[in-house]
């Protein structure tokens, strides 16, 4: 079993919003290569910065800021993946007006690596969200739901593998239940199956089979709830055995760095979500050795 530590450090974030503090390379005697890992989720068709004016989020979020932040980043270190935890779609008239067509072609020019598929990505039903893969460069990625028999089979992988900078990068992807958040009409014959019975499936295929150094899950199953039989990604965290980090959504929930929990091999496991509407991006940073032990901090950055 490879050793896993995480360090949380919100004072590395500085660097990156032009508040000075700790710089990156100040990082590099953790690790000889570094991989930085992007993401956002509960998007939800926000395209612009929030108004001035806006009561809860003045002069916040807009995808142009965010893709100048991307490429700030990944000119800093070009071995950057960018990740989403869906809901994707329904929130602005951009949705009402185009289907969802301009945010896959947005989400297309960041040059995203993967989404996972939220709740809302099925608001314009099934077919919608068919309709609007051409515009996405990017993989959809989801193992819980069964999609065979519908027309986006074949459009959704389980797993996807990275290789950067000679670090194996397995991702998968987890969806909340359907039934009761969604019409049937609108996912029809999508099959829900139980995220944690198939996280421990994807993780040991992953670790095992495809001998990844690293195990991301995109997920949005939610944050945590006070129904213990609810899945969520704290308990996910908790019953896995070679998942490292969980990107999640949802929830909405607001953190400003990683929550760590320990799994059932007794290392840790990050769970970070950040938010909703884009006016946050998280960013964890790994770093390994010569023997592929890997350490790690994540922040919350604002848009």
């Amino acid at each position: 079993m490879k050793r896993r530590e995480f360090i949380t450090n919100t004072t590395a974030a500085s660097t990156l919003i032009g508040l000075g503090g700790l710089s990156l390379s100040s990082c590099s005697n953790l690790g000889k290569k570094q991989i930085t890992i992007l993401h956002t989720n509960d998007v939800h068709s926000h395209i612009d910065t929030f108004p001035s004016s806006h009561s809860r989020y003045p002069n916040l979020g807009g995808v142009a800021r965010r893709a100048t932040l991307v490429e700030q980043i990944r000119n800093e270190n070009p071995n950057t993946l960018l990740f989403d935890a869906g809901d994707i779609f329904q929130g602005t008239p951009y949705f009402n007006f185009y289907g969802g067509e301009l945010e896959f072609k947005l989400m297309s020019k960041l040059k995203y690596d993967a989404s996972t598929i939220g709740n809302h990505d099925f608001d314009n039903g099934i077919n919608g969200l068919l309709a609007q893969m051409p515009h996405a460069t990017f993989e959809m990625i989801s193992a819980n739901y069964d999609f065979s028999n519908t027309v986006m089979d074949g459009y959704v992988k389980p797993y996807k593998i990275y290789t950067v900078d000679g670090v194996k990068i397995g991702v998968y992807g987890l969806g909340i239940e359907l039934d009761g958040l969604v019409t049937k009409k609108l996912y029809k014959e999508t099959q829900y199956l139980n995220p944690y019975e198939i996280a421990l499936d994807m993780e040991k295929q992953l670790k095992d089979e495809e001998q990844c150094d690293l195990i991301v899950c995109l997920s949005h199953l939610g944050y945590d709830y006070k129904y213990p039989d609810k899945p969520s990604d704290i308990r996910l965290a908790q019953q896995t055995y070679h998942t490292d980090l969980i990107i999640g959504g949802h929830t909405h929930t607001f953190l400003d760095k990683p929550d760590v929990r320990t799994n059932q091999s007794g290392n840790s496991v990050l769970v970070n979500q950040v938010g909703c509407y884009g006016i946050n991006l998280g960013r964890i940073d790994f770093y390994f050795d010569s023997d592929k032990n890997a350490s790690a901090e994540g922040v919350s950055i604002a848009v």
